[in-house]
């Protein structure tokens, strides 16, 4: 592997896009210094990191390969289209679209500088945010259904109202980002940056959250409908309050998180490896005062020997 080509082009496509080194590595969720050691030929980043540069950048994947060389020495930027599958279509057809007052445009915003942009209300079913800088920016009341973020700055946007069905969002910065009273239904949060993030008045059904570091997240008036919290980190959040049905802590982390006042029904807690002496005390971290929980949830709980003294069974 030619480590010095991989960082020359790395280079060229950071600069074609206008981007600084801190900026490529804000993105990457990396330092700054590691993608200096990528451009010097000091290192090269795997390929999972490879995947998220290609979709940063705007590049085909390819590009990073030996063999792979642009027309007149330009980068080869990806100008995906959205759709179910690749169809040319004809001139006439094209024509036929056009005049459409319902055509849906499927345009892909990834790799753009979009920080502070106003899409409230809009409806853009299926784009790709991948790569974006969208801090700062307003989705109130917008339709994204199937969109995806990956890879993206989405620091302190505002999803107030938005319609994210379908959504995906993984890698992301979500610091501070606003979700009051947005419709998320098969939403998938994964391995993205939520502190500060607030969800207020809002139904989760169906959401999975993986990899997810939720300790200072902020939940209120939420009412949690078979969501799967998966591999992530709840240490410390306060749930008091909050309604679970059908929901699945599935190898999540819940020292001392609290459930006061909370209503959990058919709620299943599945540790992360046996059930070991570390687990059992984690679980005695947890608080449940004022709880109200069906009977099953109650006897799963009492068998791990969680603190159930001032919970009332329904």
């Amino acid at each position: 592997m030619d480590t010095k080509m991989i960082g020359s082009k790395i280079a060229k496509a950071r600069k074609e896009k206008n981007m600084s080194q801190a900026e490529l590595a804000r993105l990457l969720f990396i330092s700054p210094q590691a993608v200096g050691k990528w451009e010097r030929g000091e290192s090269v980043p795997d390929i999972v990191t490879i995947n998220r540069l290609a979709e940063i950048l705007g590049v085909d994947l390819n590009y990073f390969s030996e063999n792979f060389q642009s027309t007149d020495g330009e980068t080869a930027v990806k100008m995906t289209i959205d759709s179910n599958s690749d169809i040319e279509h004809t001139e006439p057809e094209v024509e036929n679209l056009s005049r459409s007052p319902e055509r849906q445009m499927h345009t892909n915003f990834s790799g753009s500088n979009l920080s502070k942009s106003d899409f409230a209300g809009v409806t853009a079913h299926k784009r790709k945010f991948n790569g974006s800088a969208l801090r700062g920016s307003d989705f109130a009341g917008a339709d994204l259904t199937g969109s995806s973020f990956t890879g993206s700055d989405v620091r302190e946007a505002n999803f107030d109202g938005a319609n994210l069905t379908d959504c995906t969002l993984s890698a992301n910065s979500l610091t501070d980002a606003s979700f009051n009273k947005t419709i998320l239904v098969r939403t998938e949060f994964s391995a993205s940056e939520l502190t500060g993030a607030k969800f207020t008045s809002t139904e989760l059904i169906d959401v999975k959250l993986t990899k997810t570091d939720l300790r200072k997240t902020i939940f209120k008036n939420c009412i949690f409908n078979g969501v799967d919290f998966k591999y992530s980190d709840l240490r410390g959040l306060c749930l008091d309050g909050q309604t679970f049905i059908g929901v699945k802590f599935d190898k999540a982390a819940l020292n001392e998180a609290t459930f006061n006042g909370a209503t959990l029904k058919n709620v299943s807690f599945r540790p992360t490896f046996a059930l070991t002496n570390k687990y059992y005390r984690a679980l005695k971290t947890i608080c449940f005062d004022g709880a109200m929980m069906d009977k099953l949830t109650y006897a799963v709980l009492k068998g791990m020997g969680a603190d159930l003294s001032k919970v009332t069974t329904i």
